[in-house]
């Protein structure tokens, strides 16, 4: 599939329209989704309108931007005036808002052509697009597979060519996870980089929203584009953005002066040894390109498991109060009373995974249990925090695993929480510490499934993130390889 640039370049010298590019894409949704269930809803009729504007721009002898005409996905917890948002749940299957979120304000403003709202697990709770009250997303490398979660819809639908490039959002891993399954590039900048503003909340200390994208540079586009300060967004930094593209070289020379990180804690036991040997290899390669490498150690890493599950319930069963059938969304019938109404609705409304989180929140923030549970959460997370700050005191970037292991098969976790809480035990703590992280392709285990290179970078510093992953990616194949759905 074409690159943004290369799009670009194909509009402007009107070798294609904007319309026959997002028709192919359309052709090419109708196509797949049978098999993949990647899209919650096409919205082809606004895609063409939006194709249509650019052309005129052209025609018209206006310049356009890198996004004008470009296919995109969006996630579908990220507000879109007009056009339902369900967050893939029944509680919200009607829910039309009635205005649009910053980042896909950005994107309508570049002229980025959007062909619908991707599937996700329910309210992003979850870590295979498992939960969705609406089915789950096939994994487009092995359909018998997950594609990861929460935004594995998000990460398929760009995996299998439906769109050039996609929006997620990533509370513990879920733009990382599932870039990881899907053999794509996800990333999760820097807290405060993106506007929240209009993404349905989670756990709004650790929400974020970043691009999927098939390659390094079209993601460094995508962020370009939705990064910036929104002053609808109480938690948006001020900062100015840098030209993230401008930075991508294909070498990491002069030579030892990168010096990269690799996490001691995320190898050992439960690392699939596949995954542990596509991940030597990847780094060994970072080395050839000039980077310096060390074993540096963050030994409170793996406690981030456990107080993201008290902190991130706990701030869900907050934000997920106000779906009690009063003011949008479904409300139960032939209730007797206010308090039936709102046990009927939520009972029905919510999925199993949801509900299970709100009683873990509401449990963990409970009189008597606050300071037992949730205060040592937090604890928790600044000593999380202080790790990887004295990690950066001598290395430039951090490198590890994105996942423990490859996609699993649709089913097999769903019994047990713990196993599939597990899936994102190398990605979290970069969500309780405010850190941008991004997950490359580095290579295929056995059974042709995708491995991902995560790499986590200083506060704000996506560009030097973008230079080695852009550096990697350059000089190997990973990133063009293509399944075959």
């Amino acid at each position: 599939m074409a690159s943004i640039r290369e799009l670009h370049k194909q509009l402007v010298k009107k070798e294609r329209s904007a319309v026959e590019i997002t028709q192919e894409a359309l052709d090419r949704i109708q196509t797949v989704e049978p098999k993949l269930h990647s899209f919650l809803c096409v919205t082809a009729e606004r895609a063409l309108e939006q194709a249509r504007a650019v052309d005129a721009k052209i025609a018209a002898g206006e310049e356009i931007g890198l996004l004008a005409g470009i296919p995109i996905g969006i996630k579908d917890n990220i507000c879109t005036k007009g056009i339902t948002t369900t967050c893939a749940s029944r509680i919200l299957e009607n829910f039309v808002p009635p205005y649009e979120a910053t980042v896909t304000q950005k994107l309508a403003a570049a002229g980025a052509v959007m062909v619908g709202k991707t599937n996700l697990d329910e309210f992003a709770m979850g870590g295979s697009t498992e939960t969705s009250a609406y089915g789950l997303t096939a994994n487009p490398w092995d359909l018998s597979r997950v594609p990861g979660g929460s935004s594995g819809g998000s990460a398929a639908a760009v995996a299998a060519g439906e769109c050039t490039v996609s929006l997620g959002s990533d509370t513990g891993g879920s733009i990382r996870q599932p870039a990881s399954f899907c053999g794509v590039v996800g990333i999760k900048p820097t807290y405060g980089l993106v506007s929240r503003y209009g993404l349905v909340a989670f756990a709004s200390s650790l929400d974020q929203i970043g691009p999927f994208a098939r390659s390094v540079e079209d993601a460094a586009t995508l962020l370009q584009a939705i990064a910036g300060h929104d002053p609808k967004d109480s938690t948006s930094l001020k900062v100015p953005i840098p030209d993230y593209t401008a930075s991508l070289q294909p070498d990491l020379k002069p030579k030892g002066q990168l010096k990269i990180g690799v996490i001691k804690e995320t190898f050992g036991e439960g690392l699939d040894s596949q995954v542990e040997e596509a991940i030597n290899v990847a780094l060994a390669q970072l080395q050839n390109l000039g980077a310096e490498i060390h074993i540096v150690s963050c030994p409170r890493f793996r406690y981030g498991l456990p107080s993201y599950y008290i902190i991130a319930p706990s701030e869900a069963s907050a934000n997920l109060a106000r779906y009690d059938g009063v003011k949008y969304g479904y409300r139960a019938d032939e209730a007797e009373n206010l308090i039936e109404m709102y046990t009927r609705t939520r009972a029905t409304g919510f999925g199993t995974e949801v509900k299970r989180r709100i009683m873990l929140g509401t449990y963990a923030l409970s009189a008597g249990y606050y300071d037992a549970y949730y205060l040592k959460a937090q604890k928790v997370r600044t000593l999380i925090k202080e790790d990887f700050e004295r990690a950066f005191e001598h290395v430039d970037v951090l490198a590890c695993p994105t996942a423990p292991s490859t996609a699993f098969k649709a089913g097999e976790k769903t019994a047990d929480p713990l196993s599939m809480y597990l899936v994102d035990l190398m990605t979290i703590p970069v969500n309780l510490a405010g850190l941008p992280g991004i997950s490359v392709p580095c290579g295929f285990d056995d059974s042709g499934l995708p491995i991902g290179l995560q790499l986590i970078g200083k506060p704000l510093r996506e560009d030097q993130l973008f230079q080695v992953a852009y550096a990697y990616e350059q000089s190997t194949q990973w990133h063009l390889h293509m399944p075959q759905v």
